[in-house]
């Protein structure tokens, strides 16, 4: 049967093989020349043709067949990414030949790409004038664009890059990347150059600037902030503020964090009406409903994480918001949650003492107290509700409450633990008021306040692209590039901060007075398997140790050259900076306020009594570190994310985007390089892969490539706890546990408050049943699996470092 294919003009034209051959080839120039590129994806590709083919059809057909082989070498990934980025760059620029003529065709459209978006409204108006805009066009360099890999470039095009108002894109990827960095260059002196100094970073992939600000840098609506943290005060006016507040934050792309340890218990009086108060969870409902109805940018539902102190009367119910079962109006079916908890009641449940839970409207303060000061009041509180002095109180177990916790966890992923006083113990913005709260993803820590609602501003330092080798053949890290990218990437957040606008006055004023920013990394575990060295072990603890004490300390003295360049930020005076205090020195503030070690090592390598002298004399940010999740910006730097483990070598991974195939390079290659990746592929792939029961898999290799279950959650939280080191506010920290012993559940979390760690994020549990299988070549007769983003039960995870069981064996 012959074979036309229809073209963008409506025109029929024969199916030309020869055509796709070639495309195909100039996609696979530089890779393996052993791999018959050409002849794999063509013949498969003909399986799929059809009569009336549309040419974009045809592209995603070729992309699509590349894609399929994935499994037996990640380089399909990169013929994909090619291939893609060729449709991509014809969209926009039109046909071209050679890299030469890419490079002069990126140089001739992006400045009528620009002045279009402002013509449409869709770009900052200022561009045009502010911007020399040849200058800019010729700094494009898109051989940049090899680095992305497929799920890179179609995150990019797909979920940040600009469209025209009748659809047709505007941006090809290294455009976007100079639109980002001229949207956060508009306060400088001289934006033309501070934009090429922000797109060779960001180009380079050695920073990123997080999502909010991907979505909206250099739009006519730049609404650059990443978190919003807020506090609903216990009346209705505030109620009834914060659901508005929710909806415009939600509107502008924010994820929030939400306190609600305020609003008083369910049967609290209600004097003005002598009637009694529903309590929170009713509110609650009616703000994830809004999530709801209020998408974010229109393309996912609004993000939010609810907070509560769990000595509040209605906070059983709390633990109840995520189940699928019960009252639907007492559920939120999209908004998270997340436990505030105090040293008082660690120490309660390691004494099996009873836990008191309290209406908020009768102890009102202890919601604005931590630390000793708490514990000396909540036990004031205790003495007066057995006198009969309050209203209402309960008392119960504090190590039955935090087996509720725990079951809870097990069964919803929620609430995320999280403990107030250690955060607001190493908290060096300590002068502003009480931290009540974190952020959606657990690792932003500031005050809030009727007046203040605490915002902040992120980037991600990509530590995979700061190994270079060594004049001797070794891979380490470059520290003079860390620094670089660590104070370039202070620079462009603290310019975010004057460019950014939220629609809400009262995030617009904390923004303004705290300069409040969080830089972060991502890549830790791509890092550690390229360098040889397994997650659990105290080179990877020594190695996160180092890293994150370079990139502070250049982040800090940064921020401390901008102070001087442009003023400290309001609130300086009266905090921990102006005493000369560093992140790390808020460790023994914590002990000794708590009266329990903190179990982390105490190692320094660079001169920070020199930083601490200076620091004193101003600082431009109240804050500057924060390890955020990075899902989706990991996925543009074609890194691991945060600090997280790889979840397994292969799997399917689901994304608003599709479904991509993700094969663990790095491994591939330490097989390769041993001769190793031809004779055990096909096993990997049917062990869903999992490398550990593989014999012709060495040892050394197996312990390099443990996935997120195999290790020790121990493992985890030293990671943390190295890293929380050298950050002033927190980290997002996922945590991945094949064990459901309640009492195993209550020595990790414990660790992980004993090591200082500020908060955990999500809790994955090892699922007990096989995950789904399916096919993933065109010939859906060969037996190959391929696995779901859910690993299945193999082989048991190791403990090590494990402590000695702490008698919490009643929990279970």
């Amino acid at each position: 049967m012959s074979i036309t294919v229809v073209k963008r003009s409506g025109e029929r034209e024969p199916y030309d093989a020869n055509k796709i051959n070639l495309a195909i080839e100039h996609a696979s120039q530089g890779l393996d020349e052993n791999i018959t590129w050409v002849t794999q994806i063509a013949s498969e590709l003909e399986l799929t043709l059809f009569d009336g083919i549309t040419t974009q059809q045809l592209d995603e057909a070729v992309i699509q067949v590349a894609l399929q082989n994935v499994k037996d070498d990640p380089q399909f990934d990169t013929v994909a990414a090619r291939l893609l980025l060729k449709t991509i760059y014809k969209s926009v620029l039109g046909d071209y030949q050679t890299a030469a003529e890419l490079k002069s065709l990126h140089a001739q459209y992006f400045r009528s790409s620009v002045i279009r978006g402002v013509e449409e409204k869709l770009l900052d108006p200022r561009f045009p004038d502010l911007f020399d805009l040849d200058r800019l066009a010729a700094a494009l360099e898109p051989s940049r664009d090899e680095l992305l890999k497929y799920i890179g470039v179609v995150t990019l095009n797909n979920r940040y890059g600009i469209k025209a108002r009748n659809g047709e894109p505007l941006e090809v990827p290294q455009f976007f990347w100079m639109r980002i960095a001229m949207g956060l260059s508009l306060n400088e002196v001289d934006p033309t150059t501070v934009a090429i100094g922000f797109y060779d970073k960001m180009s380079k992939l050695e920073y990123i600037a997080a999502g909010s600000t991907l979505v909206n840098a250099g739009t006519a609506f730049p609404q650059l902030s990443n978190c919003f943290v807020m506090e609903i005060q216990d009346d209705i006016e505030s109620i009834a503020k914060g659901v508005r507040d929710v909806m415009w934050l939600t509107k502008g792309t924010g994820g929030i964090g939400l306190s609600v340890t305020k609003l008083r218990a369910q049967g609290s009086p209600i004097r003005s009406n002598n009637t009694t108060s529903t309590g929170p969870i009713p509110f609650m409902h009616t703000i994830d409903s809004v999530l709801r109805a209020v998408s974010r940018g229109g393309k996912k539902f609004g993000a939010l994480c609810f907070y509560m102190e769990n000595w509040h009367l209605d906070f059983p119910e709390f633990l109840d918001l995520r189940q699928n079962s019960g009252d639907p109006y007492r559920r939120t079916r999209t908004a998270n949650t997340a436990v505030w908890i105090s040293d008082e009641f660690m120490k309660r449940v390691q004494n099996d003492d009873d836990w008191y839970l309290f209406d908020p409207l009768e102890v009102a303060d202890l919601n604005e107290l931590y630390g000793a000061a708490f514990s000396k009041r909540y036990a004031e509180y205790i003495a007066m509700a057995e006198a009969g002095e309050l209203g209402m109180f309960k008392k119960i177990g504090a190590r039955e409450q935090f087996k509720s916790i725990l079951i809870s966890l097990q069964t919803t992923s929620h609430p995320w633990l999280t403990w107030k006083d250690t955060i607001n113990n190493r908290a060096l913005n300590n002068n502003t008021g009480t931290i009540h709260l974190s952020n959606l993803c657990t690792e932003i820590c500031l005050p809030q306040d009727e007046e203040n609602i605490s915002v902040c501003n992120l980037a991600s330092i990509n530590l995979s692209t700061h190994l270079k080798v060594d004049t001797n053949g070794g891979l380490g890290f470059d520290w003079d590039l860390v620094d670089a990218s660590a104070r370039s990437a202070v620079r462009q957040l603290d310019n975010l901060i004057d460019i950014t606008e939220s629609s809400v006055n009262e995030a617009d004023h904390a923004n303004q007075q705290n300069r409040a920013i969080g830089l972060g990394v991502m890549g830790f575990t791509d890092v550690v398997e390229k360098l040889g060295i397994s997650y659990e072990s105290e080179a990877a603890y020594d190695l996160m140790d180092e890293i994150m004490e370079h990139v502070s300390y250049a982040a800090i003295d940064e921020s401390a050259d901008l102070a001087r360049e442009r003023g400290s930020y309001n609130n300086f005076e009266g905090s921990r900076w102006s005493q000369g205090l560093v992140p790390f020195d808020s460790i023994a503030l914590t002990e000794k306020d708590r009266g329990v070690e903190i179990k982390v090592n105490r190692t320094t390598r660079l001169d920070w009594d020199a930083l601490r002298e200076k620091v004193k004399g101003g600082m431009r940010n109240a804050t500057l570190m924060a390890i955020a999740p990075t899902a989706s910006i990991g996925l543009v730097a074609g890194t691991t994310p945060g600090l997280d483990p790889q979840f397994s070598q292969i799997f399917s991974r689901a994304t608003s985007n599709g479904k991509f195939l993700e094969v663990n390079r790095n491994l591939v290659e330490a097989l390769q390089e041993r001769g190793l990746w031809e004779s055990v592929r096909e096993q990997i792939l049917r062990s869903q892969g999992d490398i550990q029961g593989i014999d012709a898999i060495p040892d050394d290799l197996k312990a390099v490539y443990k996935t997120s279950f195999q290790l020790s959650p121990y493992s985890f939280l030293e990671v943390a706890a190295r890293a929380q080191k050298w950050i002033d506010q927190s980290i997002s920290r996922n945590m991945y546990l094949e064990t459901r012993d309640l009492g195993d559940m209550m020595d990790i979390y414990y660790a992980a408050w004993e090591r200082g760690v500020k908060t955990t994020y999500y809790l994955h549990m090892k699922p007990r049943h096989t995950a789904e299988q399916s096919t993933v070549k065109v010939n859906k007769s060969e037996d190959i699996t391929q696995k779901s983003e859910t690993p299945v039960d193999g082989v048991a995870a190791t403990a090590t470092s494990a402590p000695a069981r702490r008698g919490f064996g009643g929990l279970k």
